[in-house]
């Protein structure tokens, strides 16, 4: 799935973000207890994790599986939060709605054996470089284009 989105940038310009989306899911386990997701480091490309659901796999135990999810936050600084505290008996899934989570982020299972599965969407941001090019020629035009003048009315006598 992918779409196109207006989107203004902090120099007051208007430009085009391509938006791609794709499924994202991982397994924790005592085998696997972490998982780190890391997108590519290019300049117009920025990466999302889009968490929807966190939940118990079919095995699990009764024990209480916390997964804590660690990503940078807005002055640059790591920070990990628990997200799920989930148990067999009364709470196998939690719905996380729409929670985004700019990459690089690190999901763990800091107690339990698992398994846990953490599913959503990875959200991929191009920025257009193709719409500079586009604003250039369209100011070249602004400057070709003379202004229209009104036509003077007659005066009757």
């Amino acid at each position: 799935m992918s779409f196109m989105e207006d989107e203004a940038s902090d120099s007051g310009r208007v430009g085009r973000t391509r938006m791609e989306s794709y499924f994202f899911s991982c397994e924790l386990s005592s085998q696997v207890p972490f998982y780190t997701f890391q997108g590519d480091e290019d300049e117009n490309v920025e990466h999302y994790l889009d968490l929807r659901t966190v939940c118990l796999g079919t095995g699990a135990k009764e024990e209480s599986n916390v997964v804590e999810v660690t990503a940078l936050n807005h002055r640059g600084k790591k920070v990990s939060v628990p997200v799920a505290n989930l148990h067999v008996s009364c709470l196998p899934m939690v719905s996380m709605g729409e929670f985004e989570v700019k990459a690089p982020v690190t999901f763990r299972l800091k107690s339990g054996t698992g398994p846990v599965s953490v599913s959503g969407l990875h959200l991929i941001a191009y920025e257009d470089d193709e719409d500079s090019d586009i604003s250039e020629d369209l100011e070249e035009i602004d400057d070709e284009i003379v202004p229209i003048k009104p036509a003077k009315k007659k005066q009757k006598l």
